[in-house]
């Protein structure tokens, strides 16, 4: 089948690391056609409409008539314009797939996009298990990371005096970064640790750097919102020790995806658990070790792109 994924910018690189996996594991074709550029990370792209001349254009027409599925991300639909050319026209007969990923419209108006896909009989699928419960109808489908990419592998860190705890929010106001710095500056006042610790806000900065940084660092905070970010599989997948605030729903959804009994997460969900666990991990070198192998163990045990994909081929095979 040939896939067309089409999304305004790349949410957390996601829907290029998808199109990759098809073209990699599958029999099928997949391209990714993306109309902006937000936050300026630099994600890997396919056809990024603000690069390609006036007669690549071409192409893209070729791309819409030829797709037997085309897929959504974001709030992107049949209403979307790419460059002189309106979706609308050209999916009468194509199969489609809409995919959510958290955008703050649909997290506040779950019931204008329902009552849009019932009416139109559209398959949903939404990217992480808290997203379901705004959209019971969708499917979840796992993200996924290339988990032999080398800026995703362990890379040694050598024993150090200091240790650096980090987090890379898109957005600090959503991600408990304020909570995260708080309890920081009061271990870092307590007198009570042997281990000088400092605190890395990556931000601002391209996709491969921001991998860069993260492997630099001891410990990742990723959230405390009762679900986890692209940023707690990249970090898992690095062998890092990742704190976040996973809920029971959520942690029951990763179970029943993984089979795993056991999740590598450090679950902390409110400041006091955040103080108790980072503690535990400073202090105690071998916790730290030993939580950043279960991490990794994890992901080429249990999340492993081809893992992630079926579920979504599942869903192609379906349509």
């Amino acid at each position: 089948m040939n896939i067309l994924m089409i999304s305004a910018n790349d949410p957390a690189g996601m829907a290029i690391a998808f199109s990759n996996a098809i073209n990699r594991y599958s029999e099928h074709t997949c391209r990714l056609i993306t109309s902006e550029e937000r936050y300026g990370f630099a994600y890997e792209s396919d056809i990024h409409l603000p690069d390609i001349p006036a007669e690549g254009f071409a192409e893209v027409e070729l791309l819409l008539r030829d797709a037997d599925i085309i897929h959504f991300h974001m709030l992107s639909d049949e209403d979307t314009r790419l460059g002189p050319f309106l979706v609308r026209d050209y999916i009468k007969g194509k199969k489609i797939v809409h995919h959510h990923h958290g955008h703050p419209h649909f997290r506040a108006n779950p019931g204008f996009y329902r009552d849009k896909y019932s009416q139109l009989q559209r398959k949903v699928v939404v990217s992480t298990p808290d997203l379901l419960q705004l959209l019971p109808e969708a499917t979840w489908v796992p993200n996924l990371v290339p988990i032999n990419d080398p800026l995703l592998m362990p890379h040694h860190q050598p024993d150090s005096e200091t240790l650096m705890i980090g987090q890379s929010p898109t957005r600090k106001d959503l991600k408990n970064t304020s909570e995260l710095i708080e309890v920081v500056a009061a271990l870092q006042a307590s007198n009570r640790l042997e281990t000088a610790i400092v605190l890395n806000i990556i931000e601002l900065m391209e996709y491969k750097t921001c991998l860069a940084e993260k492997n630099k660092c001891h410990i990742i905070f990723d959230h405390m919102q009762g679900y986890y970010g692209v940023s707690s599989l990249e970090c898992l997948s690095q062998g890092k020790p990742v704190i976040a605030g996973l809920d029971a729903w959520n942690i029951r959804c990763i179970k029943e995806f993984t089979g795993a009994n056991e999740l590598p997460w450090q679950v902390a969900t409110n400041k006091e658990e955040l103080r108790a666990t980072l503690h535990l991990l400073i202090t105690d070198r071998e916790q730290r070790l030993t939580a950043g192998h279960a991490a990794r163990y994890f992901m080429e045990q249990y999340w492993t792109e081809q893992h992630a994909l079926n579920v979504l081929l599942d869903i192609y095979s379906k349509l």
